[in-house]
Order: C-alpha cells, then sequence, then structure tokens
C-alpha cells in the first residue's frame, strides 16, 4: 500500500508522540526498578515497552531504531528470565540507551534515525555489563501478568493547541452573550424580559461548557514531578550523594500550559538544592543525619490557587554570606537586620546567584532571578524558607490556569483594567491629602501603617486630570501590602486572556489583554512587575512595609 505525503506524515506524527510516550515511561519504570530490583511487574512494563517501539519503528520504516531496540529488549529478556540481576551499572546503561532511542525517534520527523556516535558505545557497555553481572539468587518472585485493564478510561490525544482554540471560543462566545443580555436588559415589555430569562438559561450552558473544557486542559502534576527522577538520580550520583525524591499531592491537577512552563523553574531548583543543598553521605553521618538525603516535590490547593513546595533536608541557606553579599551589591545597607523573608528574598535579584556558593548554578548559565521572572509570567510568586543545618523550602504559587482570570476590573478616565482577584486585599478611598512624587509614588497611612502606593494614571500616562475622588486597590505581594491608585471600581469579573500579540508581548506591567461585554479592549495587570518596574526592584517598591 503506497501512503500519500500527508498520510506519511501524519503517520511519523503519531510514531514519534507514541513513543516519546513509551520512553518518559521506560525511564521512570528503569528508576524505579532500582530501588526495587524484585519488582516483576516494573520490568515487564519496560519490556513491553521495547518490545512495542521495536515493532513501531520497523512499521513506519527506520530499522536502525528497530534494531537497537531490540539489542535493549534482549538485555531486558535475560533480567526477566533471572539470568542477569539489577544493578545500578545495568540501570544506568539502560538509561544511557533509552536517551539514544529518545534522540533516534526525535531525528524522525527530519527523514533520519540513524544510530547516533555514542550508539555502538552504549551497546558495548550493555554488552559488557551482561557478561559481568551475575544472576540473582533464587527466588520466589510471582510474574505480573500482561493484561490490559478491562476497566481502564478510554483516552483520546488531542493537541493543545486545538484546546486553546476550542478555549478561546467559549470565551468568544461569552462575549458575544454578554452584549446580548446587554441588549435585552434595555427593552420593556413582558416578551422582552422572557427573552432574557431564556438567555440567561443558555448562558448558564455555555459556562457549563466552558468549565469542561476547562477540565480536559487540567492534568496531573505527578507526571511533571516523576520525570524529574532521572535528574535526581544522575545529578546525586555525579556528586557522590544519596537522594530520594519524594512526591506529595501527584493527584493535584493544573493547566497543561502551566505545567509546561513550570519544567525550567523547577529544574533549575532542583539541580540547586542537589548540588549544594544536600550534604554528601559522609557529612550527614558526621552532623547525625540519614546518609540519604530527601528531596520532596509537593503540590496542593490553596483556595483558587496551586501551591508547589521544592523542600530538601540538606544544609540551608546560609544567612551570613547572604547578608554579606547583599551589602556588596548595595541592596540594603544592613541586611543581617532583616526578617529571614526579605534577607533570602534577595537571592532572586541578578546576579545574586553568581557570586554565592549557597546558589551558584556550577556554570549553568541561569540564575534565580530568571527562576523568578519565569514564575511570575505565570502570574504566580515564589518564596523561600530555611533553617540553616535543617534544610530549606521554596514555594511557589501559581493560578490554576493561565487561559481564564477571575478579575477586579477598575477604570482611569475611559480605561478599564483588571487586577488578578487572588491579589486584591481591600479598596479604599485615597486620602484628599494624600501626596505622590512626579512619577505617582506615594504612602498613605492604612489604620496606623504606612502603605506605599501608585498612581496607574501615572504610570501609563493616561490623559486627563484626576477626579475629585480616587480609590486604592491594595494588593499582597511577596508577603507585603501596597496600593494602586485609580479613578473607578467596577468588581468583580471572570476574562478569557488573550495575547497582547508579538509587537505588545513583554511590556513591563501587563501581562495579557481581554474583550470586555461591550466589545472594548482591557489590559490585565501584571502586579508584580507593574511595581517592581516603578519603583526599580520589589524591595525598593514595598519599602517601609515590613511592618504593615
Amino acid at each position: 500500500m503506497h501512503l500519500s505525503d500527508q498520510d506519511r506524515e501524519l503517520l511519523l506524527r503519531t510514531f514519534v508522540t507514541e513513543a516519546t510516550e513509551a520512553l518518559k515511561e521506560m525511564e521512570l519504570a528503569l528508576i524505579a526498578l532500582e530501588a526495587s530490583p524484585d519488582d516483576a511487574e516494573l520490568l515487564n512494563d519496560v519490556f513491553r515497552r521495547a518490545h512495542s517501539l521495536k515493532g513501531d519503528a520497523a512499521m513506519v520504516g527506520f530499522p536502525a531504531i528497530g534494531q537497537f531496540a531490540h539489542s535493549v529488549e534482549d538485555i531486558l529478556s535475560r533480567l526477566r528470565d533471572r539470568e542477569l540481576a539489577v544493578t545500578p551499572e545495568l540501570v544506568t546503561a539502560l538509561l544511557r540507551a533509552v536517551d539514544v532511542l529518545r534522540r533516534m525517534t526525535g531525528a524522525v520527523s527530519d527523514g533520519e534515525g540513524a544510530l547516533p556516535e555514542d550508539g555502538g558505545a552504549v551497546l558495548a557497555m550493555l554488552t559488557e555489563l551482561a557478561a559481568v553481572t551475575p544472576a540473582p539468587a533464587l527466588a520466589t518472585i510471582a510474574t505480573a501478568a500482561e493484561h490490559v485493564d478491562a476497566g481502564e478510561a478510554r483516552t483520546l490525544r488531542v493537541d493543545v493547541a486545538k484546546l486553546d482554540r476550542m478555549l478561546n471560543l467559549t470565551g468568544e462566545i461569552a462575549i458575544a452573550r454578554g452584549r446580548v443580555a446587554q441588549m435585552l436588559a434595555g427593552l420593556p415589555g413582558l416578551e422582552a424580559r422572557e427573552v432574557l430569562e431564556a438567555h440567561r438559561e443558555a448562558e448558564r450552558l455555555q459556562m457549563d461548557l466552558q468549565e469542561q473544557v476547562m477540565k480536559a486542559r487540567m492534568v496531573p502534576l505527578g507526571g511533571v514531578f516523576r520525570q524529574y527522577g532521572r535528574i535526581v538520580r544522575d545529578v546525586a550520583r555525579a556528586h557522590g550523594k544519596s537522594v530520594a525524591l519524594v512526591i506529595e499531592g501527584g493527584d493535584v491537577e493544573v493547566d497543561t500550559r502551566v505545567a509546561e512552563r513550570l519544567r525550567d523553574p523547577l529544574t533549575h531548583m532542583i539541580r540547586n538544592t542537589l548540588d549544594h543543598g544536600i550534604e554528601s553521605p559522609d557529612l550527614r553521618a558526621a552532623l547525625g543525619k540519614p546518609a540519604e538525603g530527601r528531596l520532596t516535590l509537593s503540590a496542593a490547593h490553596d483556595g483558587g490557587q496551586i501551591v508547589i513546595e521544592v523542600r530538601d533536608d540538606g544544609a540551608g541557606f546560609n544567612r551570613s554570606r547572604i547578608a554579606e553579599r547583599a551589602r556588596a551589591m548595595g541592596l540594603a545597607a544592613q541586611p543581617e537586620t532583616l526578617p529571614d523573608a526579605e534577607l533570602l528574598a534577595f537571592v532572586f535579584e541578578p546576579g545574586f546567584s553568581t557570586a554565592l556558593e549557597v546558589t551558584d548554578l556550577s556554570g549553568r548559565g541561569v540564575g534565580m532571578d530568571v527562576v523568578r521572572r519565569n514564575i511570575e509570567s505565570l502570574r504566580g510568586s515564589i518564596a523561600i524558607t530555611s533553617v540553616e543545618g535543617e534544610g530549606s523550602t521554596v514555594t511557589i504559587r501559581l493560578p490554576l490556569t493561565l487561559a481564564i482570570i477571575d478579575g477586579f476590573s477598575v477604570g482611569v478616565a475611559d480605561e478599564t483594567y483588571i487586577l488578578p482577584l487572588d491579589q486584591v486585599l481591600e479598596c479604599l478611598a485615597l486620602p484628599r491629602d494624600a501626596r505622590s512624587d512626579a512619577g505617582g509614588r506615594g504612602v498613605i497611612n492604612l489604620r496606623g501603617e504606612p502603605l506605599p502606593y501608585l498612581r496607574l494614571r501615572d504610570r501609563f500616562g493616561v490623559p486627563g486630570a484626576a477626579p475629585a475622588r480616587e480609590h486604592v486597590v491594595v494588593v499582597r505581594l511577596a508577603g507585603h501590602s501596597a496600593g494602586i491608585a485609580v479613578d473607578s471600581l467596577y468588581g468583580e469579573s471572570q476574562a478569557v486572556i488573550k495575547s497582547l500579540g508579538s509587537a505588545l508581548d513583554g511590556v513591563p506591567g501587563v501581562s495579557g489583554s481581554t474583550i470586555l461585554g461591550d466589545g472594548r479592549v482591557s489590559l490585565i495587570l501584571d502586579v508584580p512587575a507593574l511595581l517592581r518596574q516603578t519603583g526599580g526592584g520589589a524591595s525598593q517598591t514595598l519599602e517601609g512595609v515590613g511592618t504593615c
């Protein structure tokens, strides 16, 4: 049978997608097998995936991938038959074989898939280990049956771009229905009221549809967390350390876009912890700690947010060294007098991590300031707590989704802006005698405590004079409070987030846009970036608020 170019492309795309998933699961199973070498089900799972990959590669016309997978399958078969023992060295070689297969399948889209240069060396390593690895002692091990659970949920792969489009369409429908509702509300008569009631029922159904689309985008964080098992294993072994990865709250779900953009920040923090946080086994023994360190990834819901923690039982952050570096960089005159939360926040300042060992990444070229920017680009926040000698915790707070926001609408002149509702604490009138500098910044008294604020009108250069009565929206940032002065308060609203486009992406203080019920465009404000941009740094913007 001759396939058209389009069918061939679809076949290859399907092969790459399924192979990528199979290799990821093989990697996770091999890491688990190292800890549980007598687990027959794990071994069968790895074998089945290697066998399937061999057959699929032959079907799409890439014999080199099939032959390499067949060689791996031979080793796995001998492990299943108890001719070989599961050892750390053999698991390492099998993981490297998975890496080779990952590169080979990744090149399929370009019409390649040949054995890479190091492929032969990996096969030679496997062959050598198979020759010298002794067979395990005979034991009664139940061989898990290979079967498919009849009750397994039916699933279907869907491109995330299609889900994005579906969500955008439900948002457009909501906007259109809002405009119709406004027009119907202004019509007199009983019939108009009946039509409006029917419209509201349709609106309820539309909201149900939007909720189902949102649920289809959610993925459990356990799958994201488990992928770090390989990093923890490899980095710990490279540094002569023993570290156990513990996962808590793996069933907590988050939007797939949030999960994708979490990977790089989490990777950096995990590597950082393994490099400089958790001590060597000898040092841990001398300190009275278990030789094996613990690195915990946890997730939990907190209201409308997701809270992710990266915890370890290592050395913790060195407060005196951080204070010394903060003084040298001019970040604070007396940093040693600051509370832990404020002092440790200096770790996220640009250039800080490259000069301080506790946050150095050994030349990886990315600092904790980049981690913070990545988290804040997700409308999230990040903070550190630490006890020297006992360990540290990095806490990340994120919205459940990047597609829809529960917002608080405010007005400046004829413009409407939206603040993330979870960052809004309260609203109050701006005192008539409140003064601000030329940049629109000032300080007011909030129940006996100083509250720094900025005027949104001045920040965005909105023309016209301010009204006689202005309002202050009190927001929470990095554990502190600050205010944003606006002309009008419109209240809560839910908005479908839309990109600003390449021309406006990256504008400080703005994270996106949405379309209002009347068809106008409203900007969604990025509160952390807005205050940091105005004050030249979060710590400067919120200076004097430590007692609030």
